[in-house]
């Protein structure tokens, strides 16, 4: 039976008060009608004997003191089908693309159920993005959660739409594995309109929707739907992974926008802030939600998780990726350097990391010369950046041969490795082949980090050299 109450006693930004005669629920679904009959959907977030704070979701103009509370007795819910690969939901997720309605084979809490860590089976299988700095360099493998550290004005959104469109699982394609299909869901939180257009755009011109579910949730929408988003995201990625034995990629933009949503929330409830104001429970939350990636030891599916964040100020200390790192198996950096040098996507190998990459690449993965190659390129290209900093100050004149090879390395590191635009999709083989063309600058008494019969194998002796060695 549902509760009805008309006590509102006082009504802060997304949050209602409101005095009760029985315990209610945590989490519990809400429903508030004005007196105009207009009826607001909300959920409880914090519940005593006496009385109860509600989040309302589509925001707490017009509500007052005469509009009644009814508690329905329910969590909220994410209907789920395999039909909903190709639809567009609002935040809350509501269809918002003129499409039919859902009719869901089953309902489940967004809260979702933490994966038993002795049921998880390790992570160690391949994805492909296409992107030479993360296949490359800082490979993603299935079931990890891989965060990207951006900055406001980079291009995040659109590595995000190039990984969306072009990610997959290469062995499982050339085995023609049954029941291991790849979908995206792609959760944004806090976006323009612009950036939803665009994003839209990309995701309908290259048929990228039709194995993507999205959830959009833009800058004018109440703040209190960013925080349910990100579940409603994960929870149908965990269905479509353990029970329809998808692979789901999991992309999450903006994080910045939802802690925002949470220090707004925390504010309203007059909690004492934590740093920076965020809560002080900021980092559980997180963790709530970032752990949902992983795989199940007897299901064939995966959730691989992409959160993407703008860290205030380009400070990687800020509460935000500070607390991500901590939780998350790495990061991808979006160089701002590298951006106004007009380099696509413009990602920073140096500081960014995979800590999975060593269990997924390799024989049975992808080729046997991966680890070395990128453990190659990653010594040279910081031994190359260490000498522009030397150059600026001796010029490049009182440089070693070495040392110039090195700098010219880290040039095509650059120019050709890194740079290849959002709209190339490079395989890995294509990505380990310009990293050994690159490499082949160097002499082979350099190359001490690759095995001799790899580099008898694939290093690629200079023309003009043989030519001079056999005139000698």
């Amino acid at each position: 039976m549902q509760k009805e109450y008309k006590t509102i006693t006082e009504i802060s930004g997304p949050l209602v008060f409101a005095d009760i005669d029985e315990p209610v629920g945590y989490d519990e679904m809400v429903e508030i009608e004005t007196p105009n009959g207009d009826v607001r959907r909300g959920q409880v977030l914090e519940s005593t004997s006496e009385f109860v704070a509600i989040q309302v979701f589509e925001g707490t103009s017009g509500i007052d003191r005469d509009s009644s509370v009814r508690f329905l007795g329910e969590t909220l819910q994410m209907p789920l089908t395999e039909e909903l690969l190709g639809r567009v939901l609002s935040g809350s997720g509501e269809p918002i693309d003129g499409g039919p309605e859902i009719e869901p084979d089953e309902e489940r809490e967004i809260v979702g159920a933490a994966i038993n860590p002795t049921a998880r089976e390790y992570p160690q299988e391949f994805i492909q993005t296409g992107v030479s700095a993360i296949d490359g360099m800082n490979t993603l493998i299935r079931g990890q959660k891989l965060p990207i550290f951006s900055g406001s004005g980079l291009p995040h959104n659109d590595l995000a739409l190039q990984i969306a469109r072009q990610a997959s699982v290469p062995e499982e394609e050339q085995e023609g594995e049954e029941g291991s299909e790849f979908a995206v869901i792609f959760g944004a939180m806090g976006i323009t309109q612009e950036e939803a257009n665009e994003f839209m755009d990309d995701f309908e011109r290259t048929g990228a929707l039709e194995r993507s579910v999205v959830f959009m949730n833009l800058a004018d929408d109440p703040a209190v739907e960013r925080t349910v988003t990100p579940r409603m995201a994960l929870t149908t990625a965990e269905y479509l992974a353990f029970e329809e034995d998808y692979h789901v990629l999991v992309i999450l933009t903006d994080m910045t926008n939802y802690c925002e949503a949470l220090r707004e929330i925390g504010a309203a409830r007059e909690e004492v802030p934590g740093r920076r104001g965020y809560p002080g429970y900021m980092y559980t939350d997180l963790a709530q939600l970032y752990e949902r990636a992983g795989r199940i030891e007897g299901r064939e599916g995966s959730v691989t998780q992409i959160p993407i964040l703008t860290m205030p100020g380009d400070d990687d200390t800020h509460p935000i990726p500070d607390l991500t790192g901590y939780i998350t198996e790495g990061q991808i950096y979006i160089d701002r350097d590298l951006n106004s040098q007009g380099i696509e996507p413009p990602v920073n190998v140096l500081p960014s990391l995979s800590r999975l990459m060593d269990d997924g690449i390799g024989e049975g993965f992808t080729r046997e010369d991966h680890a070395d190659v990128s453990d190659q390129a990653y010594a040279a290209y910081a031994e190359g950046e260490d000498l522009r900093d030397l150059v600026n100050i001796v010029g490049r004149e009182a440089l070693s041969e070495l040392d110039n090879k090195y700098l010219d390395f880290a040039d095509a590191f650059e120019e050709e490795f890194v740079q290849q635009g959002h709209d190339t999709n490079r395989s890995v083989d294509e990505t380990l082949d310009i990293g050994w063309e690159l490499l082949s600058g160097l002499p082979k008494e350099a190359l001490n980090r690759i095995d001799e019969d790899l580099i008898e194998e694939y290093y690629v002796e200079d023309e003009s050299e043989e030519v001079a060695q056999t005139a000698d």
